[in-house]
Protein backbone atom coordinates (compact mmCIF):
# COMPACT_ATOMS: atom_id res chain seq x y z
CA UNK A 1 0.00 0.00 0.00
CA UNK A 2 1.27 3.39 -0.77
CA UNK A 3 -0.05 7.10 -0.70
CA UNK A 4 -0.89 8.18 -3.65
CA UNK A 5 -0.08 11.73 -5.33
CA UNK A 6 -3.86 13.60 -6.25
CA UNK A 7 -2.57 15.17 -9.06
CA UNK A 8 -1.40 11.69 -10.36
CA UNK A 9 -5.07 9.86 -9.62
CA UNK A 10 -6.52 12.63 -11.16
CA UNK A 11 -4.78 12.23 -14.41
CA UNK A 12 -4.53 8.86 -14.35
CA UNK A 13 -8.58 8.94 -14.38
CA UNK A 14 -8.82 11.94 -16.84
CA UNK A 15 -6.35 10.00 -19.21
CA UNK A 16 -9.94 7.34 -19.37
CA UNK A 17 -12.42 10.10 -19.55
CA UNK A 18 -10.03 11.04 -23.13
CA UNK A 19 -11.07 7.32 -23.77
CA UNK A 20 -14.34 7.05 -23.26
CA UNK A 21 -16.72 5.74 -25.96
CA UNK A 22 -20.23 5.22 -26.22
CA UNK A 23 -20.65 2.17 -24.05
CA UNK A 24 -18.77 3.81 -21.23
CA UNK A 25 -20.55 5.60 -18.46
CA UNK A 26 -19.61 9.38 -18.41
CA UNK A 27 -21.76 9.94 -15.22
CA UNK A 28 -19.57 7.89 -12.91
CA UNK A 29 -15.96 9.00 -14.43
CA UNK A 30 -17.25 12.87 -13.47
CA UNK A 31 -18.14 11.68 -9.88
CA UNK A 32 -14.63 9.81 -9.25
CA UNK A 33 -12.86 13.11 -10.61
CA UNK A 34 -15.47 14.85 -8.21
CA UNK A 35 -14.85 12.60 -5.23
CA UNK A 36 -10.79 13.31 -5.52
CA UNK A 37 -10.90 16.36 -6.11
CA UNK A 38 -12.54 16.94 -2.40
CA UNK A 39 -10.28 14.49 -1.06
CA UNK A 40 -7.63 15.30 0.95
CA UNK A 41 -3.77 14.62 1.00
CA UNK A 42 -3.44 11.36 2.57
CA UNK A 43 -6.87 10.30 1.63
CA UNK A 44 -6.32 8.57 -1.45
CA UNK A 45 -4.40 5.48 -1.26
CA UNK A 46 -3.15 2.71 -4.03
CA UNK A 47 -2.61 -0.88 -3.57
CA UNK A 48 -1.56 -3.79 -4.98
CA UNK A 49 -4.84 -5.74 -5.31
CA UNK A 50 -8.34 -5.66 -3.86
CA UNK A 51 -7.90 -7.48 -0.78
CA UNK A 52 -5.47 -4.82 0.73
CA UNK A 53 -8.06 -2.29 1.00
CA UNK A 54 -9.15 -2.10 4.70
CA UNK A 55 -12.89 -3.28 5.36
CA UNK A 56 -13.73 -4.10 1.65
CA UNK A 57 -14.73 -7.26 1.67
CA UNK A 58 -17.04 -6.67 4.75
CA UNK A 59 -18.43 -3.08 3.07
CA UNK A 60 -17.28 -1.30 6.22
CA UNK A 61 -16.03 2.15 4.77
CA UNK A 62 -13.06 2.94 5.44
CA UNK A 63 -11.54 6.76 6.46
CA UNK A 64 -9.98 7.08 2.94
CA UNK A 65 -12.67 7.89 0.19
CA UNK A 66 -10.28 6.73 -2.53
CA UNK A 67 -8.83 3.54 -3.33
CA UNK A 68 -6.74 2.12 -6.33
CA UNK A 69 -6.19 -1.69 -7.42
CA UNK A 70 -3.12 -1.60 -9.34
CA UNK A 71 -3.59 -5.13 -10.75
CA UNK A 72 -7.02 -4.51 -11.83
CA UNK A 73 -7.25 -0.75 -12.84
CA UNK A 74 -10.33 0.04 -10.85
CA UNK A 75 -11.38 2.80 -8.66
CA UNK A 76 -13.29 2.17 -5.59
CA UNK A 77 -15.45 5.25 -4.08
CA UNK A 78 -17.75 5.59 -1.17
CA UNK A 79 -21.34 5.65 -1.52
CA UNK A 80 -22.15 4.42 2.03
CA UNK A 81 -20.65 1.90 1.09
CA UNK A 82 -17.18 0.95 -1.16
CA UNK A 83 -18.19 0.89 -4.72
CA UNK A 84 -15.85 -0.58 -7.56
CA UNK A 85 -16.03 0.80 -10.89
CA UNK A 86 -13.43 -0.39 -13.93
CA UNK A 87 -12.89 2.45 -15.74
CA UNK A 88 -12.40 2.45 -19.39
CA UNK A 89 -9.39 1.15 -21.03
CA UNK A 90 -6.14 3.37 -21.66
CA UNK A 91 -4.94 2.54 -25.60
CA UNK A 92 -1.73 2.03 -26.38
CA UNK A 93 -1.76 6.17 -27.45
CA UNK A 94 -0.07 8.78 -25.44
CA UNK A 95 -1.94 11.94 -25.35
CA UNK A 96 0.75 14.42 -24.53
CA UNK A 97 4.06 13.41 -24.84
CA UNK A 98 6.36 11.22 -27.28
CA UNK A 99 10.00 10.55 -25.91
CA UNK A 100 13.16 9.20 -27.68
CA UNK A 101 15.62 6.94 -25.24
CA UNK A 102 19.11 5.88 -25.69
CA UNK A 103 20.42 5.06 -29.26
CA UNK A 104 23.71 6.51 -30.69
CA UNK A 105 25.53 8.85 -32.72
CA UNK A 106 27.97 6.60 -33.92
CA UNK A 107 30.20 7.11 -31.37
CA UNK A 108 31.25 4.80 -28.32
CA UNK A 109 29.88 5.13 -26.15
CA UNK A 110 26.26 4.79 -27.00
CA UNK A 111 23.98 7.95 -25.88
CA UNK A 112 22.15 8.23 -22.33
CA UNK A 113 19.57 11.03 -23.79
CA UNK A 114 15.85 10.77 -22.58
CA UNK A 115 14.42 13.16 -24.86
CA UNK A 116 10.10 14.01 -25.00
CA UNK A 117 8.34 16.18 -27.66
CA UNK A 118 4.72 17.31 -27.46
CA UNK A 119 2.20 15.44 -29.01
CA UNK A 120 0.48 19.20 -29.69
CA UNK A 121 -0.90 19.98 -33.64
CA UNK A 122 1.20 22.75 -33.86
CA UNK A 123 4.54 21.90 -32.03
CA UNK A 124 7.57 22.12 -34.73
CA UNK A 125 10.33 22.68 -32.15
CA UNK A 126 13.10 20.95 -30.72
CA UNK A 127 12.71 18.17 -28.26
CA UNK A 128 13.48 18.74 -24.32
CA UNK A 129 16.36 16.38 -22.93
CA UNK A 130 14.45 15.60 -19.95
CA UNK A 131 17.18 12.93 -18.30
CA UNK A 132 19.17 10.16 -18.62
CA UNK A 133 19.33 6.59 -18.95
CA UNK A 134 21.31 4.30 -16.35
CA UNK A 135 23.76 4.13 -19.03
CA UNK A 136 24.23 4.75 -22.32
CA UNK A 137 22.23 1.86 -24.79
CA UNK A 138 21.69 1.46 -28.47
CA UNK A 139 19.15 -1.19 -30.34
CA UNK A 140 17.24 -0.97 -27.47
CA UNK A 141 12.93 -2.00 -27.13
CA UNK A 142 10.51 0.48 -25.70
CA UNK A 143 7.32 -0.07 -23.62
CA UNK A 144 4.34 2.18 -21.95
CA UNK A 145 2.43 2.43 -19.13
CA UNK A 146 0.33 4.86 -17.79
CA UNK A 147 2.62 6.42 -15.95
CA UNK A 148 6.29 5.25 -16.54
CA UNK A 149 8.31 4.53 -20.00
CA UNK A 150 10.49 1.47 -19.86
CA UNK A 151 13.51 0.77 -21.98
CA UNK A 152 14.32 -3.10 -22.26
CA UNK A 153 17.83 -4.52 -22.94
CA UNK A 154 19.78 -2.92 -26.00
CA UNK A 155 23.22 -2.81 -26.70
CA UNK A 156 25.78 -1.43 -23.77
CA UNK A 157 28.83 -1.39 -26.08
CA UNK A 158 30.69 -3.66 -26.09
CA UNK A 159 28.09 -5.89 -23.99
CA UNK A 160 24.51 -6.63 -24.38
CA UNK A 161 21.98 -5.58 -21.87
CA UNK A 162 19.65 -7.13 -19.28
CA UNK A 163 18.24 -4.12 -17.84
CA UNK A 164 14.53 -3.07 -17.30
CA UNK A 165 15.27 0.47 -17.04
CA UNK A 166 12.26 2.81 -16.66
CA UNK A 167 11.64 6.69 -16.08
CA UNK A 168 8.57 8.98 -14.62
CA UNK A 169 6.21 10.43 -17.26
CA UNK A 170 4.82 12.75 -14.64
CA UNK A 171 7.88 13.93 -13.34
CA UNK A 172 11.28 14.84 -15.41
CA UNK A 173 14.17 12.97 -14.48
CA UNK A 174 16.50 10.17 -14.80
CA UNK A 175 15.69 6.59 -15.56
CA UNK A 176 16.06 4.05 -12.69
CA UNK A 177 16.37 -0.13 -12.51
CA UNK A 178 13.10 -1.76 -12.76
CA UNK A 179 14.13 -5.19 -12.94
CA UNK A 180 15.79 -7.99 -15.98
CA UNK A 181 15.16 -9.28 -18.90
CA UNK A 182 15.01 -13.40 -18.39
CA UNK A 183 18.08 -13.20 -20.93
CA UNK A 184 19.88 -10.34 -22.28
CA UNK A 185 19.28 -9.26 -25.73
CA UNK A 186 19.22 -6.47 -28.25
CA UNK A 187 17.81 -5.27 -31.61
CA UNK A 188 14.53 -6.26 -29.92
CA UNK A 189 10.80 -5.45 -30.35
CA UNK A 190 8.37 -4.10 -27.61
CA UNK A 191 4.93 -4.35 -27.12
CA UNK A 192 2.90 -3.02 -24.05
CA UNK A 193 -0.74 -4.00 -22.33
CA UNK A 194 -1.61 -0.86 -20.86
CA UNK A 195 -4.93 -2.61 -19.68
CA UNK A 196 -3.29 -6.12 -18.61
CA UNK A 197 -0.66 -3.94 -16.72
CA UNK A 198 2.64 -5.58 -18.64
CA UNK A 199 5.51 -4.92 -21.12
CA UNK A 200 6.57 -7.46 -23.46
CA UNK A 201 9.75 -7.74 -25.63
CA UNK A 202 9.83 -9.67 -28.30
CA UNK A 203 12.87 -11.03 -30.97
CA UNK A 204 16.35 -9.84 -30.36
CA UNK A 205 19.68 -11.38 -30.47
CA UNK A 206 20.37 -14.02 -29.32
CA UNK A 207 17.37 -15.36 -28.32
CA UNK A 208 15.41 -14.85 -31.45
CA UNK A 209 12.32 -16.42 -30.88
CA UNK A 210 11.25 -15.46 -26.93
CA UNK A 211 8.48 -13.26 -25.97
CA UNK A 212 8.57 -12.10 -22.82
CA UNK A 213 6.36 -9.97 -20.36
CA UNK A 214 7.39 -8.08 -16.86
CA UNK A 215 4.59 -6.58 -14.71
CA UNK A 216 4.45 -2.57 -14.94
CA UNK A 217 3.66 -2.67 -10.71
CA UNK A 218 5.03 0.04 -9.11
CA UNK A 219 7.19 -2.48 -6.83
CA UNK A 220 7.99 -4.39 -9.33
CA UNK A 221 12.17 -4.96 -9.36
CA UNK A 222 12.31 -9.13 -10.27
CA UNK A 223 12.72 -10.74 -13.66
CA UNK A 224 10.54 -10.64 -16.48
CA UNK A 225 9.02 -14.39 -17.43
CA UNK A 226 9.09 -16.02 -20.86
CA UNK A 227 5.48 -16.65 -22.47
CA UNK A 228 6.03 -17.70 -25.83
CA UNK A 229 7.97 -18.04 -29.06
CA UNK A 230 7.48 -15.93 -32.22
CA UNK A 231 6.47 -17.72 -35.98
CA UNK A 232 9.57 -17.32 -36.74
CA UNK A 233 12.64 -16.05 -34.97
CA UNK A 234 14.19 -12.60 -35.93
CA UNK A 235 15.69 -9.39 -35.13
CA UNK A 236 15.88 -5.95 -36.08
CA UNK A 237 11.92 -6.49 -35.92
CA UNK A 238 9.01 -3.75 -35.42
CA UNK A 239 6.68 -3.89 -32.68
CA UNK A 240 3.00 -2.95 -32.26
CA UNK A 241 0.52 -3.05 -30.07
CA UNK A 242 -3.69 -3.37 -29.65
CA UNK A 243 -5.80 -3.69 -26.65
CA UNK A 244 -5.83 -7.21 -27.24
CA UNK A 245 -2.68 -8.64 -28.75
CA UNK A 246 0.98 -7.68 -29.33
CA UNK A 247 2.64 -7.49 -32.87
CA UNK A 248 6.00 -8.00 -34.07
CA UNK A 249 6.83 -7.08 -37.95
CA UNK A 250 9.81 -7.39 -40.33
CA UNK A 251 12.99 -8.47 -39.36
CA UNK A 252 16.20 -9.99 -39.74
CA UNK A 253 16.83 -14.29 -39.45
CA UNK A 254 20.23 -15.38 -38.96
CA UNK A 255 21.88 -15.37 -41.67
CA UNK A 256 21.41 -13.13 -43.97
CA UNK A 257 17.46 -12.88 -44.67
CA UNK A 258 14.76 -10.31 -44.28
CA UNK A 259 11.31 -11.29 -43.69
CA UNK A 260 7.91 -9.82 -44.48
CA UNK A 261 5.55 -11.94 -41.32
CA UNK A 262 3.18 -10.09 -39.03
CA UNK A 263 3.04 -12.02 -35.49
CA UNK A 264 0.60 -11.45 -33.10
CA UNK A 265 0.39 -12.65 -29.61
CA UNK A 266 -2.50 -12.82 -27.00
CA UNK A 267 -1.55 -10.17 -23.88
CA UNK A 268 -4.69 -12.38 -22.04
CA UNK A 269 -3.10 -15.67 -22.51
CA UNK A 270 0.39 -16.57 -22.09
CA UNK A 271 1.23 -18.85 -25.39
CA UNK A 272 3.05 -18.69 -28.78
CA UNK A 273 2.54 -16.10 -31.57
CA UNK A 274 0.66 -16.82 -34.90
CA UNK A 275 1.64 -15.54 -38.29
CA UNK A 276 -1.50 -13.20 -39.16
CA UNK A 277 0.01 -11.65 -42.74
CA UNK A 278 2.91 -10.21 -44.05
CA UNK A 279 4.08 -6.73 -44.82
CA UNK A 280 4.40 -5.04 -47.84
CA UNK A 281 8.26 -5.00 -48.41
CA UNK A 282 10.90 -7.97 -46.63
CA UNK A 283 13.06 -5.68 -44.43
CA UNK A 284 14.81 -4.87 -41.59
CA UNK A 285 15.28 -2.02 -39.33
CA UNK A 286 11.91 -0.36 -39.43
CA UNK A 287 10.08 1.12 -36.21
CA UNK A 288 6.20 0.52 -35.66
CA UNK A 289 3.65 2.83 -34.61
CA UNK A 290 -0.15 1.58 -33.57
CA UNK A 291 -3.58 3.81 -33.67
CA UNK A 292 -6.69 1.82 -32.37
CA UNK A 293 -7.22 0.09 -35.11
CA UNK A 294 -4.15 -0.50 -37.16
CA UNK A 295 -0.88 -1.32 -36.64
CA UNK A 296 2.10 0.81 -38.57
CA UNK A 297 5.82 0.04 -39.85
CA UNK A 298 7.30 2.65 -41.37
CA UNK A 299 11.01 3.08 -42.64
CA UNK A 300 13.67 0.63 -42.50
CA UNK A 301 16.28 -1.19 -44.98
CA UNK A 302 15.96 -4.19 -47.66
CA UNK A 303 19.09 -4.88 -50.08
CA UNK A 304 19.35 -2.07 -51.64
CA UNK A 305 21.90 0.52 -51.36
CA UNK A 306 19.65 3.38 -49.28
CA UNK A 307 16.82 2.77 -46.96
CA UNK A 308 13.04 2.57 -47.64
CA UNK A 309 10.20 5.24 -46.92
CA UNK A 310 7.33 3.61 -47.12
CA UNK A 311 4.56 3.88 -44.59
CA UNK A 312 2.65 1.03 -44.22
CA UNK A 313 -0.49 -0.18 -41.95
CA UNK A 314 -1.93 -3.72 -41.42
CA UNK A 315 -5.54 -4.20 -39.55
CA UNK A 316 -6.18 -5.07 -35.77
CA UNK A 317 -9.61 -6.50 -36.55
CA UNK A 318 -8.87 -9.08 -38.82
CA UNK A 319 -5.72 -11.17 -39.90
CA UNK A 320 -4.34 -9.73 -43.00
CA UNK A 321 -1.44 -7.97 -44.82
CA UNK A 322 0.09 -4.79 -45.07
CA UNK A 323 -0.64 -1.85 -47.22
CA UNK A 324 1.51 0.96 -48.27
CA UNK A 325 0.18 4.04 -46.98
CA UNK A 326 2.70 6.89 -47.46
CA UNK A 327 6.32 8.00 -46.95
CA UNK A 328 8.33 9.32 -44.85
CA UNK A 329 9.75 12.58 -45.29
CA UNK A 330 12.72 10.76 -46.47
CA UNK A 331 14.05 7.08 -46.19
CA UNK A 332 15.69 6.10 -42.85
CA UNK A 333 16.28 3.11 -41.05
CA UNK A 334 17.06 2.32 -37.61
CA UNK A 335 14.55 5.34 -36.43
CA UNK A 336 12.25 4.88 -33.28
CA UNK A 337 8.27 4.96 -33.68
CA UNK A 338 5.93 7.00 -30.85
CA UNK A 339 2.11 7.12 -31.35
CA UNK A 340 -0.02 9.51 -30.22
CA UNK A 341 -3.89 9.39 -30.42
CA UNK A 342 -4.16 11.02 -33.93
CA UNK A 343 -0.69 10.38 -35.55
CA UNK A 344 1.98 7.96 -36.07
CA UNK A 345 5.63 9.69 -35.13
CA UNK A 346 9.18 8.62 -36.48
CA UNK A 347 12.29 10.43 -34.35
CA UNK A 348 15.90 10.27 -35.30
CA UNK A 349 17.72 7.43 -37.80
CA UNK A 350 20.13 6.84 -40.10
CA UNK A 351 20.31 7.67 -44.09
CA UNK A 352 23.85 8.50 -45.27
CA UNK A 353 24.07 10.12 -41.72
CA UNK A 354 22.39 10.19 -38.30
CA UNK A 355 19.65 11.94 -38.21
CA UNK A 356 17.62 14.37 -36.15
CA UNK A 357 14.07 14.74 -37.24
CA UNK A 358 11.31 13.95 -35.74
CA UNK A 359 8.02 13.15 -38.73
CA UNK A 360 4.36 12.84 -38.11
CA UNK A 361 1.55 10.66 -40.58
CA UNK A 362 -1.94 10.68 -39.66
CA UNK A 363 -4.06 7.86 -38.82
CA UNK A 364 -7.42 9.04 -39.78
CA UNK A 365 -6.39 9.03 -43.45
CA UNK A 366 -3.57 7.39 -45.89
CA UNK A 367 -0.94 10.52 -46.34
CA UNK A 368 3.01 10.90 -46.59
CA UNK A 369 4.69 12.04 -43.35
CA UNK A 370 5.18 16.20 -42.29
CA UNK A 371 8.57 17.26 -40.64
CA UNK A 372 7.19 18.06 -36.91
CA UNK A 373 10.67 19.11 -35.27
CA UNK A 374 14.02 17.82 -34.19
CA UNK A 375 15.66 15.60 -31.09
CA UNK A 376 17.88 17.75 -28.83
CA UNK A 377 20.62 15.06 -30.21
CA UNK A 378 20.91 13.20 -33.52
CA UNK A 379 21.21 9.72 -33.39
CA UNK A 380 19.94 6.40 -34.35
CA UNK A 381 18.41 2.92 -32.45
CA UNK A 382 16.79 4.83 -30.04
CA UNK A 383 13.49 3.36 -28.37
CA UNK A 384 9.98 4.68 -28.41
CA UNK A 385 8.00 5.51 -26.07
CA UNK A 386 4.64 7.65 -25.60
CA UNK A 387 2.19 9.43 -22.50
Amino acid sequence: MSGTDITNLLDIVQRKINAVDSSASTSDLLYLLSAIRQSGEGSVFAYDNESQIPNLLDGTPDPEMIAYTLDSDKLYFQRGSWVGKAIPIIPFQGSNFGYASGGTAGSIPPSNVIDKFPFAADFTGTATDVGDLIVGTRDVAGQSSSSHGYHTGGRVVPTVSDVIAKFSFTTDGDATDAGDLSVARYMNAGQSSIENGFGYTSGGSPTTYHIEKFPFAADFTGTATDVGDLTVGRYYCAGQSSTTHGYSSGGYTNPTTNINVIDKFSFTTDGDATDVGDISIARKWSTGQSSTTHGYSSGGYTTGPLPVDIIEKFPFASDDDGTDVGDLTEGKRWNSGQSSTTHGYSSGGYFSDVMDVIEKFPFASDDNATDAGDLSVARYAPAGQQY
